[in-house]
């Protein structure tokens, strides 16, 4: 299966409802420009569409988007939720498969005004989503993502402080990971009781690499950021791994990349066999089937794009 993947928050425009665009337009938001219409996709989906078919895709990972379909509080949209499902209908019509994510990053600005993911409710209340959507997809769909890197979610929001809610608190980031963990499951036994599709997460993976005795540290970053949600895909259909670059790490803490190595737009290492040791790590703590569910390169040269691309399927395929 060749695909792509958006996140709707990324793409629709016009998603006021959200933690997101709150935190953009925050003052002091450590985001350069507010999304805005973004490319206008919740509009101009079938246009999008008809371009990934004719690129030859046979998949698309869209999310919904939460605050679209649950304004406030038990409140849903059918407006919204009929989007969505002429979205899946519209991948079917073009010869792709729709893999629908549930939670792409954004919160509606009401579960963050009650804690977010700080609160063990909103495991309860994603579950309450969930079920309304895969009620109403019925059999359009055949593959879910519950959650998109809930690790980085977790650790960005609570721990570093450069996701909304802008907090830096190692409890609160570890609580965060449990009540994500809690989600996942109650959403996916809320996925099985509506439909027969395929259900599981992805995390963001990527190679580790312990320098000059770093091993203890690397342990000590890495299993709080992974292993909670590794155990929560216990029985799960498929992992999906979203993999760029390594993290190299010494005993005083993480350390940039190596001396004259190529580096991205991003700033982070040219490293395309990342994508093999993540995958071999989330076969082996988890023994499911494998899904990339993310991968590529930020970089202005297609040579580059490209070479980048090829060594990451090698390692695939090994």
């Amino acid at each position: 299966m060749w695909g792509t993947a958006t996140a709707a928050h990324q793409v629709e425009g016009g998603n006021w409802n959200n933690d997101w665009w709150a935190w953009e337009h925050a003052p002091g938001s450590p985001c350069a420009e507010p999304s805005g219409d973004a490319c206008d996709h919740y509009h101009r989906y079938p246009d999008d569409l008809a371009l990934l078919a004719g690129l030859g895709f046979g998949s698309y990972r869209f999310s919904v988007e939460w605050s679209r379909i649950e304004p406030e509080d038990g409140e849903f949209s059918d407006a919204a939720l009929d989007h969505y499902v002429r979205m899946a209908e519209g991948c079917r019509e073009a010869g792709m498969e729709p893999v629908v994510t549930l939670h792409h990053f954004t919160s509606p600005r009401w579960v963050a005004g009650r804690g977010g993911w700080a609160e063990p409710e909103t495991a309860e209340r994603f579950a309450r989503f969930t079920a309304r959507v895969a009620a109403r997809m019925g059999g359009r769909v055949d593959r879910y993502c519950t959650l998109n890197e809930p690790n980085i979610v977790a650790t960005m929001g609570y721990l570093v402080g450069i996701f909304p809610p802008g907090e830096r608190d190692p409890a609160q980031r570890d609580r965060a990971i449990g009540v994500f963990a809690d989600a996942h499951r109650r959403a996916v036994a809320a996925i099985r009781r509506e439909s027969n599709a395929a259900v599981g997460l992805t995390l963001a993976l990527p190679e580790w690499e312990a320098v000059d005795g770093g091993e203890e540290m690397l342990e000590a970053l890495r299993a709080p950021d992974e292993d909670p949600i590794f155990e929560a895909t216990v029985g799960d259909d498929y992992v999906g791994v979203q993999s760029y670059s390594r993290n190299r790490v010494g005993p005083s803490g993480p350390l940039g990349p190596p001396d004259g190595a190529e580096v991205t737009l991003m700033g982070y290492e040219f490293r395309p066999e990342a994508l093999e040791a993540a995958v071999r790590r989330a076969h082996a703590a988890t023994g499911l089937p494998v899904l990339v569910t993310e991968n590529g390169v930020a970089v202005a040269d297609d040579a580059r794009r490209i070479e980048f691309v090829r060594r990451a399927l090698e390692g695939v395929l090994r």
